[in-house]
């Protein structure tokens, strides 16, 4: 059995060993499920053991860590272009999921990260954003040619959405942040909301602006993509906790200074999460200097937001370290449940069964 000791690169990197043994001090298997002396074993790509250490002795790799075990994170808001694939994955993030950029260029992308030789997370991508003629991000910098898909009337937005999903769009994004530029008209974004879903598809949206969160709420709209930094109102709120999802994405309302953006998103994701509602981590990565990786801000933001440990968790991760779930997982040193600031402690980074770091 080896210990993790120095930091490197796994021997062979990004090949899939048959099987991978790892046991750990403590296991955290998913909400409420804390397994003290545990074991994870990994073939294929997914989970086939998770829980109490066994006497299993014949794995192709058996790891030891002095640690903490846990599912590796999940980004529900990145650009990916806009940063470094393999410095995210390293971080401790092992999937993401795209929410704007060109269809000719984040499609092949997402299908390239499937392979064992990728360098960098699974990524899975809402391709353009869908806008009226000259809404965001039509104009804005950050944005190449194609991240916005203008479009003029119901059906046409319905024609996109079969286009995008057809081209394998995980989500279906929608911009409608009017203090940037038109955004779609209640008949379109309805057109949008409905062909979507007849194709199975989520859809997200950047709500910005007064009353657009409104909006997204009255035409069926599954998340917000931002946690949004116009106070909404009691009533909005217990609806949107009632209808929908926020991704969080705290930090880019100040980047590490508390400004008055932020103190309203806080509040906004105070009140949802105090309603029952659901929130998920995403962190807008290429949006300013947004670390690549596990982002230790806005997971102490989160936590000022009223989640505890155990909700913390389970908004950064994908699925349980359960039989049968993707075989994605990290080991701290310490415990994150006490401190967050072991998220800064990676010792192991798995993906897909594939050992991608060792410290």
């Amino acid at each position: 059995m080896s210990r993790l000791s120095a930091p490197q690169r796994a021997p062979g990197y990004g090949a899939a060993v048959s099987r991978l043994s790892i046991r750990a001090s403590v296991a955290w298997l998913g909400p409420g499920e804390v397994v003290h002396d545990a074991q994870v074993v990994c073939a294929g790509g997914v989970i086939t053991y998770a829980g109490p250490a066994t006497s299993l002795d014949d794995a192709d790799t058996d790891l030891e860590v002095d640690g903490f075990v846990l599912p590796a994170f999940a980004d529900r808001h990145v650009h990916i272009e806009l940063a470094d694939p393999g410095a995210v994955l390293r971080g401790g993030v092992t999937a993401v999921r795209d929410l704007g950029w060109p269809a000719a260029r984040i499609f092949p992308l997402a299908d390239l990260s499937e392979l064992p030789s990728f360098d960098g997370p699974l990524i899975r991508a809402a391709g353009p954003m869908l806008t009226a003629k000259g809404g965001y991000p039509s104009r804005a910098s950050w944005a190449p040619e194609g991240t916005a898909w203008e479009v003029a009337g119901p059906e046409e937005m319905a024609a996109a959405v079969g286009d995008l999903a057809s081209s394998g769009a995980a989500a279906i994004k929608v911009s409608l942040n009017a203090e940037a530029g038109p955004t779609p008209s209640d008949a379109e974004l309805m057109a949008i909301v409905e062909a979507a879903h007849d194709a199975r598809l989520p859809v997200t949206t950047h709500a910005q602006g007064q009353g657009q969160v409104e909006r997204a709420l009255g035409a069926g709209v599954d998340e917000l993509a931002h946690t949004p930094w116009v106070r909404l109102t009691d009533a909005t709120i217990r609806l949107a906790a009632d209808r929908l999802r926020i991704v969080s994405t705290l930090d880019i309302t100040g980047f590490g200074r508390d400004t008055r953006e932020q103190r309203r998103a806080l509040d906004n994701l105070r009140r949802f999460h105090a309603a029952g509602g659901t929130v998920i981590y995403g962190t807008d990565l290429g949006n300013g200097p947004v670390p690549p990786g596990i982002h230790r801000r806005e997971l102490d933001l989160l936590a000022e937001a009223g989640l505890d440990a155990d909700e913390i968790l389970a908004a950064c991760t994908r699925a349980p370290l359960a039989v049968d779930a993707p075989a994605d997982l990290v080991a701290l040193r310490g415990d994150p449940r006490t401190d967050l600031a072991a998220f800064e402690e990676i010792a192991l980074v798995v993906r897909a069964g594939r050992v991608i770091l060792t410290r």
